[in-house]
């Protein structure tokens, strides 16, 4: 299984933000969404480039540095900006490798440079159930005849 089939099962949509935008919007936009994470864009067009990722962790860990204070920073302030993506054409099993190894629960999904989806660790479990799932009804069917 590839990439590109958790992307068809789960959808492409990404939602973005740039380093300017204010932490508070940042937390207004992973509760809307009700997503983890989100990847920075530098500029607003459909191929702006990633330059970081910002995740609900990354506010856990700088507000036990900085207090409320932290809402009036900006996402720059805060994200990830050494970004572990992967391709559409990678295998589900190299990229749970990864995540497990990099400790990433996020990863954009970029194909040819343009961001074109992101994967979860969610995704990964989700989409190996369903392998598994699969696997067992066809060991089945071959055994039942």
């Amino acid at each position: 299984m590839q990439i590109s089939d958790v992307l068809r099962y789960k959808g492409d949509e990404v939602i973005t933000t740039t380093a300017q935008t204010p932490v508070r919007e940042l937390l207004r936009l992973l509760a809307e969404h009700r997503i983890g994470a989100l990847v920075v864009v530098a500029g607003e067009t459909e191929a702006a480039a990633v330059s970081g990722i910002v995740s609900e962790r990354d506010v856990v860990r700088r507000l036990h540095d900085r207090g409320a204070d932290l809402l009036d920073a900006t996402v720059g302030e805060i994200m990830t900006s050494t970004v572990i993506g992967c391709t559409p054409h990678d295998s589900l099993d190299s990229i749970a490798t990864t995540m497990t190894e990099r400790r990433v629960r996020h990863m954009p999904v970029l194909d040819e440079g343009r961001l074109v989806g992101i994967v979860s660790i969610g995704d990964v479990v989700s989409a190996r159930m369903r392998q598994l799932e699969q696997d067992r009804a066809q060991l089945e069917q071959y055994i039942t005849g």
